[in-house]
């Protein structure tokens, strides 16, 4: 009775349960690398009026287009500039956005509403599409939105009526795509889902005038602001592109086949998904075998595509993971439909060894959180405690339904279980992250009020140490050489392996005088670039 409830009202239960996992996932106190810099450009945008020539550290930062830092910024308009809350909001509500416009594509790949529904939480709870908010959160504005316009563009091929306004509103969101992360998405997500229409549906009911006048409208829509700061700032717009291009061939470069394991940032559905690739068997098992078969090659050629390129990083897979989740959606869905009869060994053991490991962790959390927490369990006890009911039960409910072949009871609870880690257990990461010489770069400006100095810094400083501090820290140690302030005393900070090298070059002239350490490492795993010496410096 429950479960024909949830699957009566789809969007309304997908927007509770991602919504739900998402404002404790806000929660997390710390920044990555890529939060760090966005979201000091969003910063700067609204205290410098950098709306359009955008900045980090008050110098230019042109690598990203600037959509999804305005829709930042004015979160943090609204709500607080300073909140990593207020911040992550609009990305967040990207992976909700991501997932509605997934279920309308499954419907009008002629999927049934719960295969559509299926799909759609395959997708929102996968890990990179879930982790990817807080690893780079631009990249999800970037996907969103391009799945949107795939979203719009299928209509205008597949209907009749409305062709004129699906390829405009198709126009719109690839620009948007564009406009938050160039033309990444347009690559890695587009050109696949294009080639794999062409390939399946022979681009039969394509009319060229319509879709011209969409390429057109997007290339406005996401190549005025390059124009623009091509023209504003030419000397730095073509020193970072040519640095961006290059970063393509030589930086991060990895072996054609590193994407090959892709189907494991799955997560939870890393077993499913790679059977939902197994063409030669679910051809076969599928009721709409035409779907299957462009998703299997939107999902290949993704894969391809990405491959081709020498940079590769695990969170650009997050493109092959759209199509992916609704491969396993077939998967998913044929289970449902067929397990209670299935007597092949070969296609019932992997079904009950990937939700019984399920099952297995879901039980055994309590213990392993316990273990892991030890003294800190008293200060998370009450956290420790719903995590550990909700997957202990959940844990028990999987396999009674396993036992009892009831697949897509097991299928919600393994949603579930994953919600109750996030939305229960995710406050317990605070007690894994404890480093007792933590000290935030916010305090700095206790002491540079105290001694009425302004503070700079030795080399490029780290964007999280930047984020932290809330401020501009400009550096005046550059290719060797020192570029001293006009004031004659300042605060400085240095890294600790360069102290001695830079006392020594400045000391005819200035006296260095220890202040303190600030360190940001969270965990027990010390990163030096998160820890800078402060030193009060004045001229002789």
């Amino acid at each position: 009775m429950m479960l024909t409830t949830l699957e009566k009202y789809p969007i309304a239960f997908l927007s509770i349960l991602v919504l739900s996992m998402l404002l404790i996932h806000l929660e997390i106190p710390t920044v990555t690398i890529m939060e760090a810099r966005n979201f000091i450009t969003a910063r700067e945008m609204i205290l410098d009026n950098n709306w359009l020539l955008t900045t980090m550290n008050g110098e230019a930062r042109y690598e990203k287009p600037p959509l999804p830092t305005w829709l930042t910024a004015f979160s943090g308009i609204l709500f607080g500039v300073n909140s990593l809350f207020t911040l992550r909001l609009p990305a967040a509500l990207m992976v909700l956005f991501l997932g509605i416009i997934s279920y309308f594509l499954s419907l009008k790949l002629r999927l049934t509403k719960n295969n559509a529904f299926f799909n759609s939480l395959i997708l929102v709870t996968s890990f990179y599409i879930f982790g990817i908010i807080n690893e780079a959160p631009w990249d999800i504005f970037a996907h969103g939105f391009m799945m949107a316009g795939i979203y719009f563009l299928f209509l205008s091929f597949e209907e009749k009526s409305s062709i004129w306004k699906n390829a405009l509103l198709s126009g719109i969101f690839i620009g948007l795509s564009i406009m938050s992360k160039g033309p990444v998405s347009l690559y890695a997500l587009f050109l696949p889902f294009l080639i794999s229409y062409g390939f399946i549906f022979k681009f039969k009911n394509i009319k060229i005038l319509p879709l011209l006048t969409s390429i057109i409208l997007f290339s406005i829509i996401g190549g005025w602001w390059f124009v623009y700061v091509r023209l504003e700032d030419p000397i730095a717009f073509l020193e970072i592109a040519t640095k961006e291009s290059g970063n393509w061939s030589t930086y991060n470069v990895k072996p054609f086949y590193y994407y090959w394991s892709f189907f494991t940032q799955s997560g939870i559905w890393t077993i499913p998904a790679f059977i939902s690739l197994l063409y030669p068997y679910l051809i076969k098992k599928v009721e709409n075998k035409k779907a299957y078969k462009f998703i299997f090659w939107w999902t290949l050629f993704a894969l391809i595509l990405l491959s081709l390129i020498p940079e590769k990083k695990a969170r650009y897979l997050v493109p092959v993971l759209i199509p992916l989740a609704f491969s396993t959606g077939f998967y998913v869905q044929y289970l449902i439909n067929n397990f209670s009869k299935l007597t092949s060994k070969k296609e019932t053991l992997p079904v009950y060894f990937n939700f019984g490991l399920i099952g297995f962790l879901s039980i055994s959390s309590p213990i392993v959180l316990f273990v892991i927490l030890k003294n800190e369990i008293q200060t998370y006890l009450l956290s420790y405690i719903l995590t550990s009911i909700s997957t202990g039960l959940i844990g028990v409910l999987i396999f009674k339904y396993l036992f009892q072949k009831k697949i897509k009871s097991v299928f919600y609870l393994t949603i579930l279980f994953m919600a109750s880690l996030l939305i229960f257990g995710l406050p317990l990461s605070k007690g894994f992250n404890k480093n007792e010489n933590y000290n935030s770069m916010a305090n700095i400006h206790a002491v540079e009020k105290e001694h009425r100095i302004n503070s700079y810094s030795i080399g490029e400083i780290a964007p999280e140490l930047l984020w932290d501090y809330k401020g501009l820290l400009k550096n005046i140690y550059k290719n060797g050489l020192f570029l001293p302030p006009a004031e004659p005393n300042f605060g400085l900070l240095i890294m600790n392996e360069d102290v001695e090298e830079i006392s020594i070059q400045l000391e005819a002239n200035y006296n260095f005088n220890l202040v303190e350490t600030y360190n940001l490492n969270m965990g027990s795993k010390s990163k030096e670039r998160l820890i800078r010496q402060f030193y009060l410096v004045s001229k002789k």
